[in-house]
């Protein structure tokens, strides 16, 4: 059940079902890069679930620290554990039967029942430190109640699996308010500090071998992890009493309890309320600064990092559709140092040394952030001083061309990929194939390309630059006429996916609908609304849009199983929300805000109410099927989706009374 007033509520009875439970995963983030993760029982499902992860000081990938916690409430000498964790075959320990219920108010919060006695378990993680914060909270009226917790590590990559070895410090140092705790040499140390004075420790090394993560080996992966335990903390409790704990890796939390009421201030003052509140507290969890300060943007949780193509694809939604234009120029003055020859690369972030561009289109995603920018009223001087060489360069870097097979033909169609390489969003490959070949002029690239042709003209008319202004118009014009040439089908009256320069590929795909949505495009007001209506006729879902015709023979209706096939079916069928974000765009400037379509689409965004309590609570998938009932899949938080979900539901409000 979700209040979209004020939480996302799960009650006993939907906690008990345990299976379903295991696939709701929860996200805390620190804005740094690092997060908490787990599932409603925090019973861990991936190597990605744990309580403390981030970015090492000295960079490079995130790591895993603490794992998880293992907690009892000792009453009368009888122990009742509240924790769960998955091992093969079993639960173990099955605190999950004392669960009364779960909720997000916005961080996780949990309540167990033991006899009279009631606990309060709050996690979350407070924003600029590398750190968690964890919360007890003893109800009822019983007396004399123990809380035991055994902090569990699994200190290694993030994306790696820790087993039982020699090398591992099994010691941990008393400090006064808790221990510190250092795995490895040359690796961080985790510092456990209680609000309390001198809680009693008790060292107790212990190896938990075989923990299991059930989703990763569903996805084909290695699902076995052993995580290191060296002590046990047993705390005394009072009705009415709470005791937090904080585990950072950073510097040590000099007062728990004040930096979490700190922090639930901070949240509180900051909520609103309805879908396009939750979808806003959503959304800036993605926004995120990197160990030089640079603003950037996650692509998704727990495993994707920063890329450049999601980046610019998710800012506008995540920025200017909350009024947010400093956000939005802070993204993109981060990313101008980083355009080489005038492109973008794909990936930047953290690991800086490995960025490379494996993608044709981040330089044309950026260019049509900076136009909404520039739109809603962005900063002149940093237009006219930043945005606009930056723009030229890009625009020079396609025309003089590059690898990735970029290159502007005769005719002034942007061309990108080959045979062996996809360098537009659809980028599966298996076997080193691409999956859903592209190679020629894709039809979303051109429209980005006649965009920015566009928008050149625009910056530079009414300056004394008034022959460039013209260059560029003439250069739209001629990309204009060939786009309408290679790309219209009368017949089928919709667009080509590709033109590979001597024949177009008619595959119904969504990838057209970026023409009709931009508003410097080709396409005349006929041809958008006909683009529309085959759009709609057999991609749209109540979840997104498919990415193949599902009377097409290479069509997968369902995305799942190991990498080979979920990568077979990634683009070829499987139904994408931010596609979402442009075919409402497209819709609202074909057809009038009473239309029974509009109608219907409000409808559909309006259905992700449920979704946020699905999978990635609060958030919003990756990818669904492209059966019905469209079982979300792929990453459970993912920006872009968010971002174009929430951009579209601000698109309708202004145009017409909706409620959200």
């Amino acid at each position: 059940m979700v209040d979209l007033h004020s939480t996302i509520h799960l009650d006993r009875e939907a906690c008990l079902r345990i299976e379903r439970a295991q696939h709701r995963e929860w996200f805390e983030v620190d804005g740094l890069g690092g997060f908490a993760s787990s599932t409603v029982h925090l019973c861990p499902t991936r190597r990605y679930h744990g309580l403390l992860t981030g970015y090492l000081p000295s960079g490079g990938k995130r790591h895993m620290f603490l794992a998880r916690l293992e907690e009892e409430l000792i009453v009368e000498g009888r122990a009742f554990p509240i924790s769960t964790c998955r091992y093969p075959g079993t639960y173990h320990p099955e605190g999950w039967t004392a669960i009364e219920s779960f909720e997000l108010d916005p961080h996780p919060c949990w309540t167990y029942r033991v006899g009279l006695a009631t606990l309060r378990r709050e996690i979350l993680v407070p924003r600029g430190h590398k750190a968690v914060l964890i919360r007890w909270t003893l109800g009822g009226e019983r007396t004399g109640i123990n809380l035991r917790v055994r902090p569990l590590f699994a200190v290694r990559g993030l994306d790696e699996l820790q087993h039982e070895n020699v090398d591992l410090n099994t010691r941990a140092q008393r400090t006064g308010s808790g221990v510190d705790y250092q795995a490895y040499g040359g690796l961080p140390t985790t510092h456990l500090v209680w609000s309390l004075e001198k809680p009693a420790y008790a060292a107790d090394p212990l190896w938990y071998r075989q923990v299991e993560y059930t989703c990763d080996i569903a996805r084909g992966y290695g699902g076995h992890e052993d995580q290191f335990a060296p002590g046990r903390f047993d705390l005394s409790l009072e009705p009415g009493m709470s005791v937090t704990l904080a585990a950072s890796f950073d510097a040590p939390i000099e007062d728990p309890a004040q930096l979490f009421e700190h922090e639930v201030s901070r949240r509180r003052t900051a909520r609103t309320s309805g879908l396009l509140g939750l979808l806003e507290e959503a959304g800036e969890k993605f926004m995120y600064k990197d160990s030089a300060g640079r603003p950037g943007i996650l692509a998704g949780f727990p495993w994707f990092e920063e890329w450049g193509r999601d980046t610019f694809i998710a800012l506008p939604g995540l920025t200017l559709s909350r009024g947010d234009l400093d956000g939005c120029k802070a993204v993109l003055a981060g990313a101008l140092p980083f355009l080489r020859g005038g492109l973008l690369p794909n990936i930047y972030g953290p690991d800086v040394a490995s960025s490379h561009y494996g993608s044709a289109d981040a330089a044309l995603w950026f260019s049509r952030a900076a136009r909404l920018y520039i739109k809603a009223g962005g900063d002149t001087h940093f237009i006219r001083a930043e945005l606009q060489p930056a723009l030229v360069s890009i625009a020079e870097a396609y025309l003089e061309g590059s690898d990735l097979g970029l290159r502007v033909d005769s005719e002034g169609l942007l061309f990108a990929g080959s045979e062996g390489l996809n360098a537009t969003w659809m980028d599966a490959q298996y076997g080193g194939e691409p999956v859903t070949p592209r190679a020629g002029a894709p039809v979303e690239l051109n429209a980005l390309w006649y965009a920015l042709l566009g928008t050149l003209e625009e910056l530079h008319e009414g300056t004394a630059m008034r022959s460039e202004a013209c260059a560029w118009r003439r250069q739209a014009d001629k990309t204009s006429e060939a786009f309408l040439q290679r790309f219209w089908l009368p017949k089928e009256g919709y667009l080509a996916d590709v033109w590979d320069g001597e024949c177009s590929d008619s595959t119904l795909r969504p990838n057209q609908i970026v023409a009709a949505a931009l508003d410097l495009s080709p396409l005349s007001m006929g041809k958008r609304t006909d683009v529309v209506a085959a759009v709609k006729s057999v991609l749209l879902t109540p979840k997104g849009l498919r990415t193949l015709d599902p009377r097409d023979e290479r069509y997968i209706g369902r995305y799942q199983g190991d990498a080979r096939s979920r990568d077979l079916a990634y683009h070829q069928g499987t139904v994408w929300p931010w596609l979402l974000g442009m075919f409402t765009e497209a819709s609202l400037r074909v057809l009038p805000m009473n239309s029974v379509h509009v109608r219907s689409l409000t409808e559909t965004l309006g259905g992700f109410e449920a979704h946020l309590s699905e999978y990635g609570l609060g958030s919003i998938a990756e990818v669904f099927d492209g059966d019905p009932p469209h079982r979300p899949a792929g990453c459970p938080a993912q920006a872009w989706s968010v971002a174009e979900v929430l951009r579209s539901l601000v698109l309708l409000k202004e145009h017409g009374p909706c409620e959200f």
